[in-house]
């Protein structure tokens, strides 16, 4: 199969010939539209434009209300100033760290109750919680031809590309797909939540065996496994993994599941969901909101940073040599010379990141099994010393906890995850928060979202055709 998709792709490259006078045209119009199109700063102030939704003070511009999360982290004293603080996240009222910590104490796996909590608004009974289990677990296995048709025979070199792709063609297998009704849509919602594991999965093997050329490993979901095991048993060659390992997996799980309505892919969520559109529609495009390296992309940002320290400092408990590679990496001389040292800071947390807390101690937990607690004190190491060396480096201080991606990095890593399948995986932990966010906004948004923007450009007079000069050919395309 691969190689017949192979031979296809080849003969289609064969078959497109350079074309100069459109690189000439594009690399002329990339210089043209980089002048034309840009804004002046002092326009967006002039205007009182909240740039990327947010107020002048750091703070998100409000634009609904939600039962779904509350994320805090900071105050606001008597003086309207705002005042950090440690960080707290709430499912549905809940403290995630009681949440999480029950799940810890009684030794089992808790997303799919989780998942009943963001969906329902409440935390399930005993009967409730398996009645809701077998249903998922009914849905772990793709529709009859699916894997082969949409996946194995169209593989992508990433995955979260494939993820939305999958997401969008599952709408030709729905027999009611474009219903709006609550029913229809918690129907809709349940099965790509039992889907995705086997969805990411499945994309990652297709692509490591058409793009990397390793051998290709498909393993059935089990319905009776919670979420965590199953993605782990469908993405290792031979299926295995340890209770540990799937109970980890499972606690990021809960801590990503849920952010709020304003990141990113969940106000996505929203916007999309506002237009009257279909299931499918919305969470692709939840997907490629996610997909984005501002967004979900940072928990890989951190596995590439970490390698690039231990390449670069051989002897990570020498501080003096990691002091000196952490300046340069916040100098842009080092690692991806963004000058970010990823896993640290956040818009909204100031002093902590709740989930950041719970995860390091599970991490920790990890690294002693895996015997590879330097790579643990490494990021403690990250965590502890990255706010100092900032004050140095830029001779200000500000606050910059430790944020989820730098555990759950370290996690991905320990369970040796592939790197393709970090922001795909959020992605499966998300879709829970998103498709409650998706019921909300039909259940009580109601109204088209439909921003303003404000025009700053100069009416212009219409030339003819016959007396236009070109503007964006080049002199040699003109010719």
């Amino acid at each position: 199969m691969f190689e017949r998709v192979k031979r296809i792709h080849l003969a289609k490259k064969q078959e497109e010939a350079p074309v100069n006078e459109m690189e000439a045209l594009l690399a002329n119009c990339e210089k043209i539209l980089s002048e034309r199109d840009s804004i002046p700063n002092e326009l967006y102030i002039e205007n009182d434009v909240k740039r990327g939704l947010r107020n002048a003070n750091g703070t998100g511009v409000v634009v609904g209300l939600t039962h779904i999360s509350e994320v805090l982290g900071y105050k606001f004293d008597e003086r309207g100033k705002k005042v950090p603080a440690e960080g707290r996240l709430y499912y549905r009222g809940y403290n995630i760290e009681d949440l999480v910590r029950a799940v810890i104490e009684e030794d089992r796996f808790g997303f799919e109750e989780i998942t009943f909590l963001l969906l329902m608004g409440s935390l399930p009974s005993k009967k409730e919680l398996d009645k809701f289990n077998e249903i998922i677990g009914n849905h772990r296995t793709l529709p009859l031809g699916f894997p082969r048709d949409m996946i194995l025979t169209a593989p992508s070199r990433n995955i979260m590309n494939k993820l939305a792709r999958t997401v969008l063609a599952l709408y030709s297998y729905d027999d009611n797909p474009d219903d709006t009704s609550i029913s229809n849509v918690l129907r809709q919602s349940i099965s790509l939540i039992g889907y995705f594991p086997a969805l990411i999965s499945y994309a990652y093997q297709a692509k490591s065996t058409y793009y990397d050329n390793t051998s290709l490993h498909i393993h059935n979901p089990i319905p009776e496994l919670s979420t965590s095991e199953n993605i782990l048993r469908m993405l290792r060659p031979m299926g295995e993994y340890t209770d540990l390992e799937a109970k980890l997996l499972d606690i990021c799980m809960i801590l990503h599941a849920e952010h709020g309505g304003g990141n990113n892919s969940s106000f996505t969520t929203h916007l999309i969901s506002s237009t009257g559109t279909d299931t499918y529609s919305t969470i692709a495009a939840a997907v490629g909101s996610l997909k984005g390296p501002r967004h979900g992309g940072a928990n890989i940002a951190v596995i590439h940073m970490l390698n690039d320290i231990k390449e670069h400092v051989p002897d990570i408990g020498k501080t003096s040599a990691l002091d000196d590679y952490l300046v340069k990496i916040l100098k842009k001389e080092a690692n991806d010379r963004t000058g970010l040292i990823y896993g640290m800071g956040h818009a909204i947390y100031t002093l902590s990141d709740p989930r950041a807390k719970i995860l390091k101690s599970m991490a920790k937990e990890l690294a002693e099994d895996k015997k590879i607690i330097d790579d643990f004190i490494l990021c403690d190491y990250i965590e502890k010393r990255t706010p100092q060396l900032y004050a140095e480096v830029h001779g200000k201080e500000i606050l910059m906890p430790a944020n989820v991606d730098l555990y759950s990095g370290f996690v991905y890593d320990a369970l040796n995850i592939p790197v393709d399948v970090a922001t795909p995986l959020f992605a499966t932990a998300r879709l829970s928060g998103w498709c409650a966010h998706r019921i909300e906004e039909i259940v009580a948004g109601g109204k088209l979202m439909r921003p303003a923007f404000n025009s700053v450009q100069d009416y212009v007079d219409y030339v003819p055709i016959k007396d236009r000069t070109s503007t964006v050919l080049s002199e040699d395309a003109k010719k």
